[in-house]
């Protein structure tokens, strides 16, 4: 490492601790006599930005905010906690980093957040579903809440 200073290649670490999640605070001194100054330098992992491929194929950049936005929507007036809300977000975002490399559908992030929010609000869920699968007529909701009742045990 360079010294910011007197630009010596050579410094010696004095301390380091992890600050944020895959950071690293390091605190250096210099190793010239003349100067001896200490900074501190911060360690990053560099990583691979996340693309969503979206249904028309075009690719963006993963936002874990758009999936927090729409699961709002989903949960207005609901009780459906803003905490909940960040727990769903979070299970997403670890699962899609730890199952994808580089890319990533828009279907495998939309059907995780159909497992998930299920658990949590099923009335949330069907909001979420009617978008995210675009229903077209009543049908499509049926077609939707059939297994949620049968599993409740409310038709057969």
């Amino acid at each position: 490492m360079q010294c910011p200073f007197c630009r010596l290649s050579e410094t010696r670490v004095i301390d380091s601790r992890a600050s944020d999640e895959f950071v690293i605070r390091r605190r250096r001194e210099c190793l010239s006599l003349k100067c001896g100054k200490r900074f501190t330098t911060y360690e990053k992992i560099e990583e691979t930005p996340l693309k969503v491929i979206k249904k028309d194929g075009t690719r963006v950049p993963f936002d874990r905010s758009k999936i927090f936005v729409g699961l709002e929507k989903a949960c207005y007036k609901r009780p459906v906690s803003s905490e909940q809300i960040e727990r769903i977000v979070a299970r997403v975002e670890e699962e899609i980093y730890q199952d994808f490399e580089r890319e990533v559908p828009s279907r495998s992030i939309g059907e995780l957040v159909f497992k998930l929010l299920r658990e949590v609000d099923q009335v949330a869920f069907v909001r979420f579903a009617s978008v995210y699968r675009e229903f077209q007529d009543v049908n499509d909701f049926v077609d939707e809440l059939e297994p949620i009742l049968r599993e409740s045990g409310r038709i057969e």
